[in-house]
């Protein structure tokens, strides 16, 4: 008996064809991570994340192209998460970690009492000049 081989063990490979969806933009091949849909009635660009299938009158994105999209005048772009990346941080999270930080730096008195009770000498260095919540201070050697 003769074996055959089946016809896709046989085929050859090719480099041409990717499983990865690549950038809709001229010229760019990364691989997607957003898809583009207009809605035309709306005067809106959605932009959300990689849809599950390649649609005809969506455009795929990479990260690059996807985070410098802009619209035309008068249009809107709506961009959609998908909740598995994490959010930038807003404007408030950003200060209330300034103001943890400011909040942290403050000398605290309980402090230095603590170690003074448990026999620990601390030093108290003079505060030589300040810069909102920046201090310059004199060593405590000098």
């Amino acid at each position: 008996m003769e074996s055959r081989r089946s016809p896709l063990k046989s085929a050859v490979p090719s480099n041409i064809v990717s499983p990865v969806r690549r950038c809709s933009r001229t010229a760019c091949g990364r691989p997607a991570v957003a898809t583009l849909t207009y809605v035309y009635a709306d005067s809106t660009a959605v932009l959300g994340p990689l849809a599950t299938y390649a649609e005809p009158h969506c455009y795929d994105l990479c990260a690059e192209h996807s985070e410098r999209l802009t619209a035309p005048r008068g249009w809107e772009v709506v961009r959609l998460t998908d909740g598995s990346v994490p959010a930038r941080p807003s404007g408030d999270d950003l200060e209330a970690l300034a103001n943890a930080v400011r909040e942290a730096a403050r000398p605290q008195g309980r402090t230095a009492e603590a170690g003074a009770r448990n026999g620990r000498r601390t030093a108290d260095p003079l505060e030589v000049a300040r810069r909102g919540h920046l201090r310059v201070l004199r060593s405590p050697d000098s």
